[in-house]
């Protein structure tokens, strides 16, 4: 995480109604190719989490609470990626790039609210995976519906309250000079880079907040497969471990790629920061991340296969 402070000048300090985008590139040849690239992308990503959510609720066999988590991690991928993706490809071709102050601070608090409760929903599934494989006669009394909606209700609810945390101390920093974002959407540190406040407190915020999350949740995943790992071992047949750890594979390669680039993203060390590195790695996360995702688990899922090919033979009927 860059660590940087600016002393406030109150001459300077501004109002500011709206910001500017400098979007991801002023190169038109780029600028058509990026379009289409990311604006079938987006769609993709439309499309596949909003088909694996319909899919979950329509047929009956994919009511387990593995895939009541499922269908709210694709939630969360469509709401921030809708919160970010139409503006920016708007924004490509638009001539005014702007948005109001208070349109910057929702886009915020809408994709970290999400975001969050994607880095703790990978964490919960994680444990759904080990209460599922270490005790299967008794997985669906211990993860039953009203132990899901709890721990879904503590994933939003910590999510909103990490975003708004970080939401009230970005956007009460002054703002002065150029109003010009060199980011396509709002994000922390481009908006950072505005400030003529000293922004130690909201770095501090990001550092010691998100970092906890971040840690919980990496660290709930660790345990949990470690104990999983054990309870895998404990079967006698070859052929039982690996189908009860083949039903982790698409969980793992989830985490990997989100976590990944998350930890990239907001951790890294300040020599090693770039806003043009900046944008490539919001792009994946934001656009791609979200269309990866369902197809993790669509095509890897013996159960999201059956329940596709059971869906079309009805519509076909």
């Amino acid at each position: 995480m860059q660590k940087r402070t600016k002393k406030m000048d109150m001459g300077n300090c501004s109002s500011f109604t709206e910001f500017i985008f400098l979007g991801v590139t002023n190169d038109p040849e780029n600028k058509v190719i990026l379009f289409t690239m990311f604006l079938l992308i987006y769609l993709m990503a439309l499309l596949a989490n909003l088909g694996m959510i319909i899919l979950i609720r329509i047929e009956s066999q994919l009511h387990t609470p593995m895939y009541f988590f499922l269908s709210h991690l694709s939630f969360c991928d469509l709401c921030y990626s809708t919160a970010i993706g139409p503006k920016m490809l708007v924004d490509v071709f638009a001539k005014n790039t702007s948005i109001p102050f208070f349109g910057c601070a929702l886009q915020f608090l809408v994709f970290c609210t999400f975001a969050d409760a994607e880095c703790l929903l990978l964490a919960v599934m994680a444990f759904d995976r080990y209460k599922a494989i270490s005790n299967p006669l008794l997985y669906t009394v211990n993860m039953n519906s009203g132990v899901c909606y709890r721990l879904m209700a503590g994933v939003y609810l910590v999510g909103l309250t990490d975003a708004l945390i970080h939401t009230v101390l970005a956007f009460r920093l002054c703002f002065c000079g150029s109003k010009e974002i060199n980011h396509f959407f709002c994000d922390l540190p481009p908006l950072y880079l505005l400030s003529c406040s000293d922004i130690q407190v909201s770095e501090l915020a990001l550092f010691t907040v998100f970092g906890f999350i971040e840690l919980t949740t990496i660290s709930g995943v660790l345990v949990s497969y470690c104990y999983i790992i054990l309870s895998v071992l404990k079967i006698s047949s070859a052929e039982g471990r690996f189908k009860a750890f083949s039903t982790c594979t698409s969980h793992l390669t989830a985490v990997a790629i989100f976590q990944g680039t998350v930890l990239f993203m907001y951790f890294r060390p300040s020599s090693a920061y770039s806003l043009d590195q900046d944008k490539m790695t919001s792009l994946f996360y934001t656009l791609v991340i979200p269309m990866l995702n369902p197809l993790i688990y669509s095509l890897r899922n013996t159960d999201v296969k059956e329940a596709l090919v059971k869906l079309k033979n009805k519509m076909w009927l």
